[in-house]
């Protein structure tokens, strides 16, 4: 009989933690109510301790995201426990995740205290917890490095203080699928008390064993693991989701487990997170990169095209993408647009249409044909847009192999036209600079990523970027038949992004942005 395994998504909290990909209250929100249609059991929507704006976020979440369970984390201390409570108490199933360290390093070098006080204060904050709210979690940080006796006995303690779940975390990405696997079958036999709870793993990726690790964890015993879309998160990221749940589908025989994971919206989600968080998914990521049901070789397209089981083992179509050919022209009007949406299975409010569609428009003018592909870049990145204080009028660009790259830009902002030019190291570094002259922002690039959302000559090119601006990473996305033009859109996204946070607004006599 097979059993059923939980999953806990903390692409919200721990997800989050990526340098830059910060998200604001609409954001997550979004994203919440996409995991909620991939039917996540746990949805871990923030760290409500750590800004008024992730309480607030966390608040708007519970109150209307229907279905999962609605998380919110918090340390062992009664102020965060409150804050917790206060965010996730108008949800249809809150919880509240308490957590504390418990190897060595982290009670002595972190927490400056002993074991035995330790244990008290993990106790007194699951206690205060459970008498707020009716289901508890209470994880063991770096619990795959904690001293196995010390690991029972707090598990034990904290249970008949009113934990309902107990989470042993891998929070650096230490262990090895075999001893991590090991150590969560000697907890299910050392501490009784577990029988009558949830037994959660999360697991980190720093050595890429992070979904080694959580299915060693399900094969010994785990009712539930804690993971995030792509896999993202804190350094190396976490257990990717997409990847546990289709591992338990394809290969049920070997775990005699499900989850209740609608696998028809991985994809969506996959690239929802990508789009929202402005973090490229690799290539040859398992389940959902973009090469992940491609075949190069004459021998593996000869297969595929004779039976697609002699090199898939799963169907494009389980996770939601679709194998259909889809091509609009600039000839192609609204009502054709529309129906292609909805076909890629996007339904649009009539002020975010014609924004897709102006932008159909424009790119449809300098590609010939515009596919699935492309025309779901559009959207994404339509849908996602700040609000823009500034935006892209025209551009144009002076460069050769021997002459310095010269770049002219025209921003519009509140209808009036701001025009500047600048040199620098190549094409994308002079409009990046031109940009900069007139919004008065100084930023520093840290991350700049180009490809091709379709293959051919006239590929639609879609450009991240991470720019650093003040002491703080925002990120951009950009996309058009020409790469610098979509590294422009990129680097102002990101700028409008700074604007947006409350960034200084204020037009200098001489027409330049300062900030």
């Amino acid at each position: 009989m097979s059993r059923k395994i939980h999953i806990f998504d903390t692409t919200l909290r721990d997800g989050e933690q990526v340098p830059g990909a910060k998200l604001n209250k609409r954001q997550k929100f979004e994203i919440a109510q996409q995991l909620a249609n991939l039917n996540v059991d746990v949805i871990e929507a923030g760290f409500p301790c750590s800004s008024p704006g992730d309480l607030d976020a966390v608040r708007e979440i519970s109150r209307h995201v229907r279905g999962p369970v609605i998380a919110a984390l918090a340390r062992a201390v009664k102020e965060d426990i409150d804050i917790a409570w206060e965010a996730v108490c108008e949800a249809q199933r809150p919880r509240v995740h308490v957590f504390l360290g418990s190897s060595d390093i982290h009670i002595q070098k972190k927490l400056r205290s002993d074991r035995k006080k330790a244990m008290e204060m993990a106790v007194e904050a699951v206690k205060y917890a459970r008498g707020l709210c009716p289901e508890v979690e209470f994880s063991t940080e770096d619990g795959s490095r904690t001293e196995f006796e010390f690991l029972c006995r707090i598990i034990e303690e904290t249970i008949k203080a009113g934990a309902s779940v107990i989470n042993v975390p891998d929070t650096v990405g230490y262990a090895l699928p075999e001893e991590f696997g090991e150590l969560i079958r000697r907890l299910r036999e050392s501490v009784p008390a577990l029988d009558r709870v949830i037994l959660s793993v999360h697991c980190h990726n720093d050595l890429g064993l992070a979904v080694a690790n959580s299915m060693a964890a399900i094969r010994n015993g785990a009712d539930q693991v804690e993971c995030t879309i792509n896999g993202i998160g804190e350094r190396a990221g976490n257990a990717s989701l997409e990847e546990i749940v289709m591992v338990l589908k394809t290969r049920f025989e070997n775990y005699q487990a499900i989850t209740g994971i609608n696998t028809q919206e991985i994809y969506r989600t996959s690239r929802m997170v990508s789009r929202i968080m402005n973090i490229p998914v690799q290539p040859n990521k398992a389940i959902v990169g973009s090469n992940a049901f491609s075949h190069s070789s004459g021998i593996h397209q000869d297969g595929i095209l004779k039976d697609r089981t002699t090199y898939e083992i799963m169907k494009p179509e389980e996770l939601g993408i679709k194998q259909q050919t889809l091509v609009l022209t600039a000839r192609s009007g609204r009502a054709a647009l529309r129906h292609r949406l909805s076909e890629i299975g996007f339904t649009l409010d009539p002020e975010t249409f014609e924004r897709v569609y102006n932008r159909f428009i424009d790119v449809a003018d300098r590609k010939k044909e515009i596919g699935a592909q492309d025309l779901q870049s559009i959207v994404e990145i339509e849908v996602s847009k700040v609000p823009e204080t500034f935006k892209m009028h025209t551009m144009q660009i002076m460069s050769g192999n021997k002459m310095v790259p010269l770049a002219s830009v025209t921003l519009e902002r509140d209808g009036e036209l701001y025009t500047d030019a600048a040199t620098g190291d190549g094409p994308v570094d002079a409009v990046f600079k031109g940009i900069e002259r007139i919004t008065g922002i100084t930023g520093k690039l840290r991350d700049y990523d180009l490809k091709a959302v379709t293959m051919g000559r006239d590929a639609l090119g879609e450009a991240m970027v991470r720019v650093e601006i003040g002491d703080t990473v925002y990120s951009g996305i950009g996309s058009s038949p020409d790469v610098i033009e979509a590294s422009a859109l990129a680097y102002l996204n990101a700028c409008n992004r700074y604007f947006a946070n409350g960034g200084a607004q204020k037009i200098q006599s001489s027409g330049e942005f300062k900030s």
